[in-house]
């Protein structure tokens, strides 16, 4: 069942989406080689900690860190390591807030110093898939005009959207109803209604949409070992259209 939040509501889980997006802006600068994910995790904890609240993640199922941290070929659900990043990598990071009841949730992918081309383009479109989505989500549509066009974006520039996992309604609990796929036919699905509020999150291969999932049980790798982007903001659907609660800094962003 989808659950319609009320405004005051949604402002409990925009407080939490606004920490989520200040620590992964915070994150993202001290993203630079020879760092290594392990300390970026214990940044996120801190920053939480701080804030009277917890990382969402970190307990989750067993899920023993604070952030995901997918390096070029991870696709979701990277632990944090000790070992350094590299010029040219790629870093997803995925990072969950609990605060007064609600949950906040987002991701990004950072250039790893100079990176390469074909990486750059692939955080590009994957990115941009996310607001293509996003722009669908307006009253009235259906979920899967979310999802159709993501991969219109995606497919249409020639990379590969990952089909065994999606995005989420997202609320007094981390993942709520509905399941959101980043494929399929548009004009399917639940109808869209004001109070819906989704983590929207794209993730996108640079060659094949097969994935794999390692010995430790969480982390998701490309199955050719080429690079993957993830990019995931949190939204909630208003009469004029959806509003992204995880921007940095409270900067919204409407779509009518």
């Amino acid at each position: 069942m989808v659950i319609i939040k009320s405004p005051k509501q949604i402002e409990k889980i925009k407080a939490s989406n606004q920490l989520v997006a200040k620590t992964l802006n915070f994150l993202k600068e001290e993203v630079k080689p020879g760092v290594d994910t392990l300390y970026l995790d214990h940044l996120a904890e801190k920053m939480a900690k701080e804030n009277d609240a917890k990382p969402a993640f970190k307990g989750y199922r067993g899920f023993p860190y604070s952030i995901c941290a997918s390096v070029n070929n991870m696709v979701v659900h990277g632990f944090p390591s000790a070992t350094p990043l590299e010029e040219g990598d790629i870093l997803s990071i995925d990072f969950g807030i609990y605060k007064d009841g609600y949950y906040g949730d987002a991701a990004l992918t950072v250039p790893v110093g100079t990176i390469a081309g074909n990486a750059q383009q692939l955080m590009k479109i994957t990115e941009e898939s996310l607001y293509k989505g996003i722009e669908m989500a307006v009253p009235e549509g259906r979920l899967s005009d979310i999802s159709h066009a993501i991969q219109q974006h995606v497919e249409g520039a020639g990379f590969a959207i990952v089909r065994k996992f999606v995005g989420h309604g997202i609320g007094s609990k981390l993942h709520e109803d509905p399941q959101i796929p980043n494929f399929g036919k548009p004009g399917n699905g639940i109808i869209l209604k004001p109070g819906m509020t989704f983590a929207i999150e794209p993730m996108v291969n640079e060659k094949g949409y097969d994935v794999d999932i390692l010995e430790d049980g969480w982390t998701v790798v490309t199955k050719d070992g080429h690079l993957s982007a993830h990019f995931e903001h949190t939204i909630a659907i208003t009469e004029n259209g959806p509003v992204i609660l995880s921007h940095v800094n409270g900067s919204e962003k409407v779509y009518a």
